[in-house]
């Protein structure tokens, strides 16, 4: 065996046992988000989250799941058969997928000031929404997430909840804000902590209350809330963790680049490998 037949079989096998990594990373991956969808009160218990909308979440896991699948399905049988119209289908989407990675990085960082903008309506819309349709509450829950972990109120600030219709009392003239603006380090109250837990848990616990329940959990705003508003604390969360994701896009390119460039050697160099075998023959 010459050195180049060596380095073509290395190629190969190395190729292989990659994609062979990430088929099985994407079984989990669609595993992970069947078992969200079918039993959610577990996932609950586990994670320890109460208001995340799962449903989304499980069907884009599970969808993820089976494109990872997919194309490493393709990169491990082009590989192991050494099919050239599998290699070059696989060396395909990995260029597409880069070149549309490349083009929403451009876009982010060229339209920054409209995205910021396109996001702050969707966020104001979803607060001056907020539980007037207790049949449609994903986005609802989603911001209450966000407020929860960043540990903000508002958008810009609690003020934001002061006018909301479904929160105003007519037996109190104190402003009221959701229970994820709560800020429940600053005090020891369970009973508060009990409010913030059990409403969401609702939609979970289908034997405890119907599904979308109009019950509303929700706080004074002159209590122990998060005074800081979530556009400033998400920029710097994006601050914080500016490096940890251009580490990881940079990351996720050079891998597809690396596979890409894999594909096509192993690809190109496959004709000379059947014609020095025909030659045999």
């Amino acid at each position: 065996m010459s050195a180049q037949d060596s380095c073509l079989s290395l190629i190969k096998y190395l190729l292989f046992v990659f994609n062979l990594f990430f088929f099985v990373l994407g079984s989990l991956i669609f595993c992970f988000g069947i078992w969200i969808l079918i039993d959610k009160t577990s996932f609950v218990s586990f994670v320890g989250l109460s208001f995340v909308p799962l449903q989304i979440w499980s069907k884009a896991l599970a969808i993820s799941g089976i494109l990872t699948m997919g194309l490493a399905l393709l990169g491990c049988v082009g590989a192991l058969k050494e099919l050239r119209c599998l290699l070059g289908l696989y060396f395909g989407i990995l260029l597409l997928l880069f070149a549309t990675q490349i083009t929403l990085g451009i876009l982010i960082s060229t339209q920054r000031m409209r995205l910021e903008r396109r996001v702050k309506d969707i966020v104001m819309e979803t607060i001056q929404n907020y539980r007037s349709r207790p049949e449609e509450s994903a986005a609802e829950e989603s911001w209450d997430y966000v407020q929860f972990q960043l540990r903000c109120c508002g958008w810009n600030s609690p003020r934001d909840w002061f006018s909301i219709p479904s929160l105003i009392s007519n037996e109190s003239e104190v402003h009221r804000v959701p229970c994820s603006c709560y800020n429940s380090s600053a005090t020891n109250d369970s009973a508060v902590f009990d409010k913030l837990s059990f409403p969401q848990f609702s939609r979970l616990r289908p034997l405890a209350r119907p599904r979308h329940s109009t019950d509303l959990c929700v706080v004074p705003a002159n209590s122990n809330i998060y005074n800081e508003g979530c556009a400033r604390s998400l920029q710097k969360w994006l601050h914080d963790n500016l490096i940890s994701i251009v580490g990881i896009c940079l990351g996720v390119g050079l891998l597809e680049l690396s596979f890409m460039t894999l594909s096509i050697f192993l690809c190109r160099n496959l004709d000379q490998v059947y014609d020095r075998l025909a030659r045999y023959r």
